[in-house]
């Protein structure tokens, strides 16, 4: 942790932790989205590669727990600077227009928060089972946790499809400015590159939110149903 106090003790240096704990969160959201695609293939697909995760045991609760240390520092690191910010101006502008600011950028702490909020329901929703026991025990043929269903049957119910799909868009929001932010801090946001910077990071956005609705609107529009279900 010698190297996350090191960084917090200056605005550059919590900028710098920010983008860095940034990259780590954001190959995380890529690869959990890549993996949870899989709901497209089918029960057996989804099951067997939920299986294959928990099969990896102590090593799993390891990543957990390095996601969850990346997680934290960076929210410790957007309070850090949210402050430093406030302090150095305490008195508000009489007139406050946002010239060169987008909406991405003037939402970056209400979506943060949103996304805060989403990470705790997603977290009791499908790893700890609290929001659903009784789909979060169900069991495939296989014996093996039957996710599948417990997936379908989450996203079966409206509000939660559409409490994902807002979640998300404040996801798309939050990476739209910080992914820009991040090239910046790390001194990859030149004049030259600013427009490829940019087209990757409107891509990379734009791939993670769409994958991630995908999921729940197509359950809840039947295109993805319990197995046995008819047409």
């Amino acid at each position: 942790m010698k190297w996350l106090l090191r960084g917090l003790s200056s605005s550059v240096g919590t900028k710098q932790v920010m983008a860095l704990t940034g990259i780590g969160l954001l190959g995380f959201v890529l690869v959990h989205m890549l993996g949870n695609l899989q709901v497209f293939l089918g029960q057996e697909a989804y099951n067997a590669y939920a299986a294959k995760l928990q099969s990896l045991g102590g090593l799993l609760w390891v990543a957990r727990l390095g996601l969850l240390a990346l997680f934290l520092a960076h929210i410790a690191c957007a309070v850090k600077l949210t402050m430093r910010n406030k302090a150095a101006r305490p008195v508000p502008y009489a007139v406050k227009e946002p010239l060169a600011s987008t909406m991405a950028s003037r939402s970056m702490v209400l979506s943060g928060l949103v996304i805060l909020a989403f990470v705790i329901y997603h977290l009791l929703h499908f790893t700890l089972g609290v929001t659903d026991p009784a789909a979060y025990h169900l069991t495939d043929s296989l014996g093996q946790h039957d996710v599948y269903s417990m997936f379908v049957l989450g996203f079966q119910k409206a509000p939660v499809a559409i409490a994902y799909v807002i979640a998300m868009l404040c996801l798309g929001l939050h990476l739209a400015h910080g992914i820009q932010s991040l090239f910046q801090t790390l001194g990859w946001n030149g004049p030259r590159y600013r427009p490829l910077t940019k087209a990757i990071g409107l891509g990379i956005t734009g791939l993670i939110v769409a994958g991630n609705i995908a999921m729940p609107l197509a359950v809840l529009f039947g295109v993805i149903r319990l197995p046995g279900a008819g047409a």
